[in-house]
């Protein structure tokens, strides 16, 4: 594997450079009425997303409902992301469940094109720290690409734990969606220098001041996937330390979507899709075993998303 040690630090440090300088956006996958895949519609709805210069752009991951492709359509969702991302920002396809299935997923990812692969928390089970080193060794020892780990559910590393897969040559990062800073803040000390970390939790903009004050100001945002004007607006405002901003956005837009993403299990998916249906981006519904939101919740996330976008002087349809 001659080079891939300057071909890896290429690629972390884009990615480094696109989490200082934007969200890193989670799109949405596009699915027909019927529950097949709308490509097409994917493609256009993709585009949109990526005009609004998002830091990196994560296809196939929690967000783009993973968990419900099969391995062609998860081919298909990737190389279309490389073909509309056109090398313009990274691209870091989701991997998951078991190693050797995880590792099927990042072949695909390799074969079509993607820069990096996120590896989601594996299947059911709860595993030691030496299960969860060794499932990043193994997917590691079959493809070039660099990984990132995610911590969330059943996985959690502990200090030793992150060194150890920090010394796994091909992985440059950590997602965290547990939201513990103090252990948090240990995994961040314990970590070599050029080690990359970022704020996953749910609606992670919640939180993001929080993981600021830990060393990890990089965050995922899911209301990118439907209101890239907020979702902008907020990460400026954090960036510039306007506090008065970022609270007005928090308490008056965040704070009340986070309550009604809480009323139904799933939410923190079907409802991102329900908000980006109501803007008339072609995303159709979630699939199965998730749920789209009833006409109680979708008349007040109505509310939610109007007074928003109304804060950042945007609109919920253009003319």
């Amino acid at each position: 594997m001659a080079g891939i040690s300057a071909e890896i630090a290429g690629v972390a440090q884009r990615l480094r450079d696109g989490m200082t300088n934007g969200v890193l956006s989670f799109p949405l996958t596009g699915f027909r009425d019927d529950g097949g895949l709308d490509l097409d519609a994917y493609r256009a709805y993709l585009a949109d997303r990526l005009a609004t210069a998002p830091g990196a752009v994560f296809p196939a991951c929690g967000t783009g409902e993973f968990f419900s492709l099969d391995e062609d359509e998860y081919r298909a969702v990737v190389r279309a992301t490389v073909e509309v991302a056109d090398g313009r920002l990274p691209v870091v396809a989701g991997v998951g469940y078991g190693w050797a299935q995880a590792l099927r997923f990042a072949r695909i990812a390799e074969e079509v094109g993607a820069d990096a692969a996120l590896v989601l928390p594996h299947y059911l089970v709860g595993a030691p720290q030496d299960g969860l080193v060794e499932q990043l060794r193994r997917i590691a020892a079959g493809t070039r690409l660099p990984l990132i780990a995610y911590q969330r559910g059943q996985v959690t590393f502990t200090a030793d734990g992150l060194r150890r897969i920090a010394r796994i040559p091909t992985v440059v990062g950590l997602k965290d969606g547990h939201s513990d800073l103090d252990r948090l803040q240990r995994l961040t000390l314990a970590a070599p220098e050029g080690f990359l970390f970022f704020n996953g939790a749910a609606t992670a903009e919640i939180q993001a001041r929080a993981y600021a004050t830990v060393g990890v100001p990089a965050y995922s945002s899911a209301v990118h996937a439907f209101a890239p004007e907020i979702a902008n607006a907020f990460f400026a405002a954090l960036r510039d330390g306007d506090d008065a901003s970022v609270t007005t956005y928090l308490r008056e837009f965040y704070v009340p979507l986070v309550e009604l993403r809480d009323r139904v299990s799933g939410y923190a998916v079907s409802l991102v899709k329900a908000a980006a249906r109501l803007r008339g981006l072609p995303v159709g519904p979630v699939r199965a075993p998730l749920t789209d939101p009833g006409p109680t919740d979708l008349a007040d996330l109505e509310k939610v998303l109007d007074h928003g976008l109304s804060l950042v002087g945007a609109v919920r349809r253009s003319a």
